[in-house]
């Protein structure tokens, strides 16, 4: 990361913080563009190899499948973690080899488990007893890790319920799945998108742990431990570094579940947020009545064309205007569809330069995860997110 000054963004002074902040403030762009600096990415997968140390990082696809960030992970050995045929494709077209691919969603159509065997993969997750039996017909022989259901989470975006078995069915499934001839080696968790400090995970890894050595003792040859992803970015609250983050976390493992013979990460918004940054356009300012406390900012791009993480206003995105020399103050910030949905910061307003108007860019920082793969349809004409790769 540098910092590099420009003339102007529009008419005001700027100041980019990453490359692609610099990208974006040196072109112009006819509509919502991601920029994504594939060296930033390929240094953070550095530092967090360095902080897990032993652990093999597995990328998750999910948070960016641009195919320019698969290959340069596959060239600097990182795995990775795939959800569905299309981007165990995706990995293997990049270079990936099929056993540094693990097929991690717990929800898989027979024909998909059927084409990941053949194509040579040999870990997949599990979390009902249904899923087993596919794995079972379509994937004879293969190593299965049960993924449990985690209800101590700290992170700013819980992935509960959805995903996972209580911990009461762990052991069953377990059993279940040897009879069926699987190979039972572990288990996975996760301990939620955006856990902020390390010392969050604490609680989920004594949660998880109590399972860990109860199966143990049952009898079950558990050696892999999938820990799933959570690393997180910084999006205006402090994050330690991902090395520091990373340290702490296996140190952690080591403390609940002594030593584990295999461990696994998933990380994704951790791996890319950071290297990337979103061109957009401010639309529209306006009050629905002169004595509003807030205006109302519409942007160019919304929650149906990349924003999808402002759901619930998880995620806190940060924004560059040109005019953080002026005043500001709290507005309502919206997306341009049609859909009364499509807001995206109103209980907690955004702090904005007063000065704002339409046609005014504006850059969203570190937006790399979970912004174009959310954008995969033009809902009310609006273009899905552009991507460049620098």
């Amino acid at each position: 990361m540098y910092a590099t000054s420009a003339e102007d963004f529009g008419h005001f002074p700027f100041f980019a913080t990453t490359r692609a902040e610099a990208h974006i403030h040196n072109r112009q762009f006819d509509r919502p563009t991601l920029v994504i600096d594939a060296d930033a990415i390929a240094a953070r997968f550095r530092a967090l190899r360095d902080g897990l140390g032993r652990a093999a990082i597995h990328y998750a696809v999910k948070a960016n499948p641009a195919p320019e960030i698969i290959a340069r992970l596959a060239a600097e050995g990182c795995r990775f973690d795939a959800a569905s045929r299309a981007e165990i494709e995706l990995c293997l077209s990049a270079g990936a080899a099929p056993s540094d691919i693990s097929f991690g969603n717990t929800i898989k159509r027979a024909r998909d488990i059927a084409f990941a065997h053949g194509a040579g993969l040999t870990l997949f997750a599990a979390d009902a007893e249904e899923e087993l039996d596919k794995l079972a017909a379509h994937a004879p022989g293969t190593e299965v890790y049960i993924r449990v259901l985690v209800g101590a989470t700290e992170a700013d975006w819980p992935l509960s319920r959805k995903f996972g078995c209580a911990p009461a069915k762990v052991e069953p499934l377990l059993a279940r799945a040897a009879r069926l001839g699987l190979r039972a080696v572990g288990l996975s968790f996760h301990v939620g998108s955006q856990t902020r400090r390390a010392a969050m995970w604490a609680p989920v890894l004594d949660e998880v742990a109590q399972v860990w050595h109860a199966a143990r003792a049952a009898g079950h040859g558990l050696e892999l431990l999938n820990i799933g992803g959570g690393f997180p970015a910084f999006y205006g609250e402090p994050v330690e570094a991902p090395g520091i983050y990373g340290a702490q976390v296996m140190g952690l493992i080591k403390d609940y579940f002594g030593r584990v013979p295999r461990v696994m990460a998933e990380p994704g918004r951790g791996m890319v947020a950071e290297a990337g940054a979103i061109a957009a356009e401010v639309m529209l300012v306006a009050r629905k009545c002169d004595s509003d406390a807030y205006r109302w900012v519409y942007l160019d791009i919304g929650k149906f064309s990349g924003l999808a993480e402002t759901m619930d206003e998880a995620i806190r995105y940060q924004f560059l205007t040109g005019r953080e020399h002026e005043p500001s103050g709290p507005c309502i910030l919206a997306g341009p569809s049609c859909d009364s949905a499509d807001v995206l910061y109103e209980k907690r307003p955004v702090n904005l330069p007063l000065g704002l108007k339409a046609g005014d860019r504006i850059i969203i920082r570190n937006a790399g995860a979970y912004t174009a793969s959310y954008a995969s349809v033009g809902f009310n004409g609006f273009p899905p997110l552009d991507v460049v790769v620098i």
